[in-house]
């Protein structure tokens, strides 16, 4: 098998040339911002905005900060324009329920005419109201009635007067009521007078009197049923009057909404409760010397509550829309997203009614889009199960949560239900739509369509060019300088190493958007009027500096032999692997030894970290397999009586993942063979039972972890990174790294098999299996063949009995 080339430095970094621009600077671009590369978000977003059928809402998923939001955003902000505007909704007083607000659904601009009519009609009725009342038409009415009454009433009075002073007998008025009296001689005679009578008379007397007391009984029956007809009368004459006053002022209403079912059934309701109401209208405010101290503020504010009924709460004006709205909600709590009812302390209780009704996001968004942030709506309490509720239903009822989950007493409303049509669209990461999608059967029936943003595009000549319109809009949008084109290339080249593959771009727009704030800034720094390519390299060594204390640290603990690396010698079973760690946003590697030790045994690879529990799950199948190629590689013929044990030593922190299989197979052999290995070089790269070596991530994160500390101890030439060849293409690395390539003082090479980079690590060939079925004696596994051979002779010489 040949041994691979270092890879030629024009492969460990892919160049953007700025010559391919025929623009100077972004300041020359004003095109349409296109994000390439997410075909299948696109149609999928076009397939939701266009199905009209229940259940058929979005959710964008794909990792935040690439701007899958603001681009949906976009989009439905251009194709609103186009659709029809949504009617408007108002609230109004519910004259039979109160507890019970009617909504009333007007075409745009309407609500508000409305609303601005009924408060005309308001001010119209205290003016037109006390003037009928004060006419003098109705003034004589009124007296006419109320002077019948008690003509009626005197007339009856005087007649049964009469009536006594023919038999001699007076009618007293006294405070208490009627009293009849004998009379002599025009005086009314006293009780010994009285007595003083013959018996007859008495009787006579008394008799009379008797029939009187008895028609005076028979008037104060009648009484209260003249006075009950005169009141009839009365409320008649007032009811006409209101009625003819208040008539005309409706009439024009109702000829202005004749259109309006619903406002003239409200209109008719209205005007019938202000004629019975009217008396309302009459009354006057107290004067302030009236009103005791503290409460003319309350009475005032009842007083105006009391007319609220004839008032308009215009819960959605959709005048000013162009289209259909598309709503973005930042705090999707429930009270936002269904509205709520408010309530105002008065005198110690809570007190409400229909004009304090508020909107939420969803009346807002009705008959539109509305836009929310998945993970921000499941931290709010209540918030999604209101949401789900409102989609399945299809309308929106506000409900006091106080009241429905029992936390208060206070008596509220319940508005009436408002018919819901609007497109939801939630954004999130891919694992909250998974777990949404497996653990809530109500979610994937009220979300049936998903856009999944990718993380990254192909870097053609066309999103390249997509990336400069969009550092174009970035400079524009926030006022910073414009990039020239060698800063453009720059930054192209960035998001193929936030992509971790020189063929693509990322699509996390907020880091690129980032770094062009973070270059404006040095290139204010000296002065410049664009930003050029130099300020970009600044603002990422700028960035990898202040994320560089802990990586210091480990390089400053390896210079100090505080860990133990070695970079120059030969060791047998002894190897440096290569590992990640991740804070924050910012990725370094680290170099780690890693030994192998061999003792006579039965065959069995023992993993030391897993033994101990600091080991992870993936690490443990990645010894499992360099086991069973071990296996198949030595042990067809015979039996391996060895025991061997692998460990990363100076781990305090656990091992996880499987891309030190490779390296730790390496010191196998080593320790196996007896060849000892090349400490210059680091290996990175899984394998499979087939010794096939395969790709791994944050490859170059990796090398330029060990770059830097041969680089700290002076790069020899002998120095380098064993790769997966399959990582080629995930090649972007630092200039520093690219030039000492191209100057022959450190070395990356691609590695497919095992064997090939034991080669490398030895200097000594792999060995290739002959048709006897054994390997040459001066390669690795002539020798590891041998060595284990001799070790199963011990072994059974040791476990035969003594003859």
């Amino acid at each position: 098998m040949p041994v691979p080339e270092p890879l030629g430095h024009e492969k460990l970094y892919n160049r953007c040339d700025p010559a391919e621009f025929s623009f100077e600077s972004t300041a020359e671009l004003d095109e349409k911002v296109t994000i390439s590369g997410q075909d299948r978000a696109w149609q999928a977003i076009r397939f939701s905005v266009g199905m009209k059928q229940d259940g058929f809402n979005l959710f964008a998923l794909g990792p935040s900060g690439t701007g899958k939001q603001t681009a949906i955003e976009h989009y439905l902000r251009e194709k609103a324009p186009d659709e029809p505007v949504p009617d408007d909704w108002c609230y109004v007083y519910n004259f039979e329920t109160p507890r019970q607000p009617k909504a009333i659904t007007l075409p745009a601009g309407k609500a508000c005419e409305f609303s601005r009519d009924m408060n005309g009609l308001l001010e119209a009725l205290f003016t037109i109201i006390p003037a009928a009342f004060s006419s003098e038409e109705y003034q004589e009415q009124e007296k006419t009635i109320k002077e019948r009454f008690e003509e009626r009433q005197g007339g009856a009075i005087e007649e049964l007067e009469k009536k006594a002073s023919e038999n001699n007998i007076a009618l007293i008025r006294t405070p208490s009521g009627f009293a009849f009296a004998p009379l002599r001689k025009g005086e009314v005679l006293n009780s010994e007078a009285f007595m003083r009578l013959k018996q007859g008379e008495r009787e006579r007397i008394e008799k009379q009197i008797e029939t009187l007391k008895e028609a005076l009984q028979s008037i104060m029956v009648q009484i209260p049923k003249w006075q009950r007809e005169s009141q009839e009368k009365l409320k008649e004459l007032n009811r006409q009057v209101a009625t003819f006053a208040v008539k005309p002022l409706f009439e024009e209403l109702k000829e202005t909404h004749r259109e309006h079912t619903a406002v003239l059934d409200y209109l008719d309701t209205a005007e019938k409760d202000v004629v019975e109401n009217f008396i309302r209208f009459l009354e006057k405010e107290p004067q302030p010397q009236e009103v005791p101290t503290g409460m003319a503020d309350i009475r005032s504010s009842g007083k105006s509550r009391l007319f609220n009924r004839y008032r308009v709460n215009v819960v959605i004006d959709n005048s000013k829309n162009g289209g259909a709205p598309v709503i973005s909600e930042d705090k999707p709590s429930s009270q936002n997203l269904v509205g709520d009812i408010e309530h105002l302390a008065q005198m110690g209780t809570l007190i409400t009614d229909f004009t304090l009704i508020k909107p939420g996001a969803l009346h807002r968004a009705n008959g539109g889009y509305l836009i929310l942030d998945a993970r921000r709506l499941l931290q709010e309490p209540l918030a999604y199960e209101a949401l789900k509720k409102a989609i399945r239903t299809r309308q929106i009822r506000i409900e006091s949560l106080a009241q429905l989950y029992g936390m208060a007493s206070t008596v509220s409303l319940d508005p009436e239900p408002i018919p819901l049509d609007v497109k939801i669209v939630l954004t999130g990461e891919r694992r909250l739509y998974y777990l949404l999608s497996a653990y809530d059967p109500d979610f994937s029936e009220l979300f049936k369509v998903a856009a999944d943003f990718d993380d990254d595009m192909e870097r053609t000549a066309e999103n390249r060019r997509s990336y400069a319109n969009f550092m174009a809009t970035i400079a524009r949008r926030e006022n910073l300088r414009h990039l020239d084109r060698s800063a453009v290339a720059r930054i192209i080249e960035y998001g193929s190493q936030l992509a971790g593959d020189s063929s693509k771009l990322s699509t996390h727009l907020q880091s690129v958007t980032d770094l062009i704030h973070e270059s404006d800034y040095h290139a204010g720094e000296n002065g410049r009027e664009l930003i050029v390519q130099e300020d970009v390299e600044r603002a990422i060594e700028a960035r990898r500096f202040r994320a560089g204390r802990i990586p210091g640290k480990i390089r400053e603990a390896f210079l100090q032999n505080t860990i133990l690396i070695d970079t120059q010698n030969e060791k047998t079973g002894q190897i440096n692997g290569l590992s990640v760690y991740i804070l924050g946003d910012q990725a370094f590697g680290k170099p780690s030894r890693i030994t192998a030790r061999i003792k006579m045994g039965k065959g069995e690879v023992i993993d030391i970290e897993r033994e101990v529990e600091m080991g992870g799950p993936i690490h443990s199948k990645g010894v499992m397999i360099l086991s069973g190629y071990l296996g198949s590689l030595y042990g067809r013929e015979q039996p391996l009586s060895l025991s061997a044990t692998l460990v990363f030593e100076q781990s305090y922190s656990g091992v996880e993942g499987d891309s030190a299989s490779s390296a730790e197979l390496y010191a196998l052999l080593s320790a196996v063979s007896g060849v000892p290995l090349r400490q210059s070089f680091a290996v990175t790269g899984s394998v499979n039972q087939y010794g096939e070596v395969q790709a791994i991530g944050g490859v170059n994160e990796k090398i330029e972890g060990f770059f830097d500390l041969c680089r700290e101890r002076g790069l020899t030439g002998t120095q380098g990174v064993l790769i997966p060849a399959s990582n080629v293409r995930n090649l972007m690395l630092r200039e520093d790294v690219v030039r000492a390539a191209a100057e022959g003082a450190f070395s990356i090479y691609p590695v497919t098999h095992i064997d090939e980079g034991v080669e490398i690590l030895t200097g000594r060939p792999a060995g290739s299996l002959r048709e006897d079925g054994t390997y040459p004696d001066d390669t690795i596994h002539g020798l590891a063949v041998a060595r284990l051979r001799t070790m199963a002779e011990k072994q059974k010489a040791f476990n035969e009995p003594d003859r």
